[in-house]
């Protein structure tokens, strides 16, 4: 089942115009929540980076459109699709209504919600190699729209490509000043020693829920110096500890780059930290 404009539809008969302007020309942004037994985890950061992202491009946000409102339409597709009990990950997806090429006729939106089940209700870390490399064919724009999650994701389409191709787990993304911005699906962070660091957004980084999550967690840490400032290539092999974050995973250790394998010790520890805040009500 699918919500198509508060409509609960069957997945097969959900239908969208061919003129649809997130098809047709990437005009819409989406949110991916982590949903635990009908509770949507950090449903305010979610909420918040949406209407920020739709005010960024312009769309007009309908009155309807609170918090409650769109918690209910999610919770009303959750339950169509008998999942209250269980973890799932649904993706809100926002898009300008159909009409003119480059110039929309309206900045009027739609929306449309759909479900897929997970796993576990509580964040996991595997006992599992994951090896990465540097996708440098294109680079991430050091933009303001480079933070949002839109429907514009080719370089990490191709990124995820090259990285089937060449046996990678996964790839991450460069900037145009050659720095390391995030992974192909989520935020990066290093350790090196009792220091965190992550890029930051004006590097052209995904402004992630749970990358926002794990800052203030390690603001209450005095064992951790934490810094958003830029990361070169060279600093990765020169690191503990690497790691990728985003609220469907959690946190996802990355265990070996080119020649260089790391720990996954502060990833462990800050998942429980994150785990016991969930069970807490986030």
């Amino acid at each position: 089942m699918i919500n198509i404009n508060g409509n609960i539809v069957a997945s097969d008969k959900a239908v969208l115009a061919i003129d649809n302007r997130g098809y047709a020309y990437g005009d819409a942004l989406f949110e991916t929540i982590r949903i635990n037994s009908g509770v949507l985890l950090f449903w305010e950061d979610h909420y918040f980076r949406l209407m920020a992202s739709m005010r960024l491009l312009r769309m007009q946000i309908p009155m309807k459109f609170t918090p409650e409102f769109l918690e209910k339409e999610i919770i009303d597709i959750i339950t169509a699709n008998g999942n209250m009990n269980s973890s799932v990950r649904v993706k809100l997806m926002i898009h300008r209504v159909s009409g003119g090429l480059y110039t929309p006729i309206s900045n009027e939106v739609e929306y449309s919600i759909t479900v897929a089940n997970l796993q576990s209700n509580f964040y996991t870390i595997e006992d599992q190699e994951y090896e990465v490399t540097l996708y440098k064919d294109h680079y991430v724009s050091t933009d303001l729209l480079s933070t949002l999650k839109s429907n514009n994701k080719l370089v990490n389409i191709l990124g995820g490509i090259f990285a089937k191709d060449n046996n990678f787990d996964n790839c991450l993304l460069v900037n145009s000043n050659k720095m390391i911005v995030e992974a192909l699906n989520g935020n990066l962070f290093i350790v090196k020693g009792n220091t965190i660091k992550t890029p930051p957004l004006a590097d052209g980084c995904l402004k992630g829920v749970l990358r926002t999550q794990l800052l203030r967690i390690l603001e209450k840490f005095p064992d951790y110096q934490i810094e958003e400032a830029s990361i070169s290539p060279f600093e990765l092999q020169k690191a503990d500890e690497l790691f990728i974050t985003n609220v469907i995973i959690g946190i996802l250790p990355i265990t070996k780059f080119r020649k260089k394998n790391y720990d996954s010790k502060v990833s462990r520890r800050l998942l429980g930290v994150l785990n016991t805040r969930i069970r807490l009500g986030n």
